[in-house]
């Protein structure tokens, strides 16, 4: 079971970037094995990052392809507050729904809104769900 540390300065980070962050970089491999990073929006709910995705996009067919992915939290201009988790992946077909989806529409729906959509569009739209289950973390 993944835990973080939160007696740690480290944890403590941690903690509050999957609360507060807005976009991490979720790192996926592609066909040919090279690493594919994209920024992301996430959602850090039930001890798993969900990612809402459009369909048909790289990344899921990454994922479905080799599950294994990263998760990086962007770092200082000189390189500090490094933060990585990795695990599995899963793509997911039901869009994300319930409260998770509430905490989602609350952590970006004014970013939705800026889109020029509203959340049902934004869902719509981004419908396929990546749920990844962290194992590791790792950083300074």
């Amino acid at each position: 079971m993944f835990t973080i540390d939160t007696s740690t300065d480290f944890g403590k980070r941690i903690a509050r970037q999957l609360d507060e962050e807005r976009v991490v970089w979720l790192t996926t491999v592609g066909k040919t094995g090279t690493p594919a990073p994209n920024p992301v929006w996430f959602l850090w709910h039930d001890d798993h990052i969900l990612i809402s995705s459009q369909p048909n996009k790289a990344k899921l067919h990454n994922v479905a392809a080799n599950p294994r992915v990263a998760v990086n939290f962007n770092a200082t201009h000189s390189g500090g507050d490094v933060g990585v988790i990795s695990g599995p992946a899963v793509v997911d077909e039901t869009p994300i729904t319930g409260d998770a989806l509430a905490a989602y529409n609350n952590k970006y729906g004014e970013d939705i809104a800026n889109l020029g959509m509203t959340t049902d569009q934004f869902h719509a739209d981004y419908s396929v769900l990546i749920r990844i289950t962290p194992e590791k973390l790792r950083g300074f």
